[in-house]
């Protein structure tokens, strides 16, 4: 059997095997445990929840939406072609209708 480090098992002793633990438990006993395990990443943590529903009725379906405290991920990033009264507009809506339009206008991109 493969050992374990050190900062493992101290952080494997805080939790109990036998209890079952509420939400607001659970979540205080991982902060405890990832102060212990400090590492140079981003931790993450997987829950999973039984809610005792049967999703083919459609009185008992789950959804909903999360807002992320830091986003999805790269920035948008926003380009304007404007000239004068239309200077003020502050992004450009491309979709495969209006992508040849700027195509023609910028030119082809020159490939290294």
């Amino acid at each position: 059997m493969a050992k374990r480090g050190k900062k493992y098992v101290d952080a494997a002793k805080l939790r109990d095997k036998t209890k079952l633990y509420t939400l607001d438990e659970a979540i205080s006993l991982v902060k405890k445990m990832a102060e212990i395990t400090k590492r140079n990443f981003d931790q993450t943590v997987e829950m999973a929840i039984r809610l005792n529903v049967d999703p083919r009725y459609p009185d008992q379906m789950v959804r909903g939406s999360v807002v992320l405290p830091h986003g999805l991920g790269k920035p948008i990033k926003v380009v304007v072609f404007a000239q004068g009264e239309k200077a003020d507009l502050k992004s450009i809506n491309t979709n495969n209708s209006t992508a040849p339009k700027w195509a023609k206008e910028l030119g082809h991109k020159e490939r290294k």
